[in-house]
């Protein structure tokens, strides 16, 4: 008997919404496994901490690139970060609570503010200037 590998199980997510490549959903199962190793103890990860999780697993894995690879995968809001995830439960590939909302993927963090950001040069620090009016520090 074959094992299906990974991308046999999630065609029929894929084919079901297409707005996501099969590699968004394989990060955003390392994302949660990222998000639930950092915890202290083992418990269920809210959407917001799973938000939070995805944007730290991005930066780490790909860098100043993270929003383009996850753009070219359909990620570009946080809401679709839950779209995948709501897909993988009814699937019932992830399980949920009855508190668990697509609402709690809505907001998050502006993309951009996310991964681009960090990666920006800083501004350089202003060179300071000696004030003229300070006539007492005069050299003869």
């Amino acid at each position: 008997m074959n094992n299906p590998n990974i991308y046999e199980l999630l065609a029929p997510i894929v084919a079901k919404d297409e707005r996501y490549t099969a590699q968004a959903y394989i990060f955003v199962r390392e994302g949660l496994d990222h998000t639930v190793k950092n915890l202290e103890t083992m418990r269920h990860v809210s959407g917001q901490e799973l938000l939070e999780g995805m944007r730290e697993y991005a930066l780490k894995e790909y860098g100043p690139v993270s929003k383009r690879v996850l753009s070219e995968w359909g990620i570009n809001e946080c809401v679709d970060f839950g779209n995948i995830v709501f897909n993988l439960i009814d699937e019932g590939m992830l399980g949920k609570t009855e508190e668990d909302t697509i609402e709690d993927f809505m907001g998050g963090y502006d993309f951009h503010e996310a991964f681009i950001t960090p990666f920006q040069p800083k501004e350089p620090a202003k060179k300071s200037k000696i004030d003229p009016s300070l006539s007492y520090l005069r050299i003869n």
